[in-house]
């Protein structure tokens, strides 16, 4: 048991897995799970994501094999029955995206069980994981971007200023700075890049931190929403606050992204994470180094990255067939 997880977790999670298996699996998974955000600090979506994706292993092997699962009947898990899981999955409009993840759930939970000397994973290893179609990221033209960022574009909106003021800063650092909305609205007041400020230390998945620049324009923005603020911004508060003080929810950002794709004529694919996409694509464009482009991204893996390069040949064919004569 790791006693430096909150008790809270241990009994939100205690009456799911009691359900669907016997004391000693159910208890296993308990730990897996307050492992990975005390030890791995992996976030609390990705933790409920696995819980999830381990409990419907769970409950489709009690019905599979007719018995509530302990720990003996799941390392003894067989490919096959790992294999019509994901069919059953599968057959339940599961894409497969969401079967990659399920499968990297329950194969952590073996191994998890593996090194704790309780079973072996070579079962979920020998499961071939399912094919996933990699689309390109669809990036914004440089100017309906900038657009975002910049509260002239919702002129006659009935908004309070400081909250255009505040969505224009969001953007800036989405755009500006290729943050993730989640790194954008968990900085603090005292983080705030304005003044002599011009950089931030972000941390990003799997809590690895990363400093990236953030120009000129954005920092302005940024300062001029901090000014119009009407609510108190303590130092270890929120940078960004809701309507009524209290910590700004993505939601919002995601609606006022709505509205504008509306107003600018933009595609359904013109989302918050749209603008990081952009960075980098626009980045790459005009010369970007793909090694220090993966550093303010934040790319665990330079092949994450590479994917920006086919995007950019994409737009230059695109580019080369509407203006070349010869081209059709």
């Amino acid at each position: 048991m790791i006693d430096a997880a909150p008790k809270q977790s241990q009994t939100e999670l205690a009456p799911a897995f009691s359900i669907i298996a016997q004391a000693d699996l159910a208890e296993a998974a308990r730990n897996w799970l307050l492992r990975l955000g005390v030890e791995r600090r992996y976030s609390p979506h990705t933790i409920e994501a696995y819980a999830r994706d381990l409990r419907q292993f769970l409950s489709f092997l009690m019905n599979h094999r007719g018995v509530q699962p302990n720990l003996a009947e799941f390392t003894s898990v067989r490919p096959g029955d790992i294999r019509a899981f994901m069919a059953r999955r599968r057959a339940e409009g599961v894409e497969s995206r969401s079967l990659l993840r399920a499968l990297a759930a329950i194969r952590g939970f073996a191994r998890h069980l593996e090194r704790s000397g309780m079973g072996s994973a070579s079962a979920f290893a020998n499961v071939r994981p399912p094919k996933v179609a990699r689309s390109l990221p669809k990036p914004l033209p440089a100017r309906e971007a900038r657009a975002l960022a910049d509260t002239a574009c919702r002129d006659g909106e009935v908004r309070d200023e400081w909250i255009l003021a505040r969505d224009a800063a969001v953007m800036g650092l989405l755009y500006g700075a290729g943050l993730r909305i989640s790194e954008a609205l968990s900085l603090r007041r005292r983080e705030a890049p304005i003044g002599t400020v011009d950089s931030l230390t972000i941390l990003g998945k799997g809590q690895k931190a990363r400093m990236t620049p953030v120009i000129a324009p954005v920092r302005a923005a940024i300062e001029h929403y901090v000014d119009l603020c009407p609510w108190s911004l303590t130092p270890e508060g929120p940078l960004f606050v809701g309507a009524r003080g209290g910590p700004l929810s993505p939601r919002i950002i995601q609606l006022v992204m709505e509205r504008l794709r509306g107003a600018l004529g933009l595609p359904d694919s013109a989302t918050p994470h749209a603008l990081r996409h952009s960075f980098a694509t626009h980045l790459l464009a005009r010369g970007g180094d793909l090694r220090a482009i993966q550093e303010l991204l934040g790319h665990a893996s330079l092949s994450t990255t590479q994917i920006y390069t086919a995007v950019d040949s994409t737009r230059l064919l695109e580019a080369y067939k509407s203006a070349h004569p010869r081209a059709g």
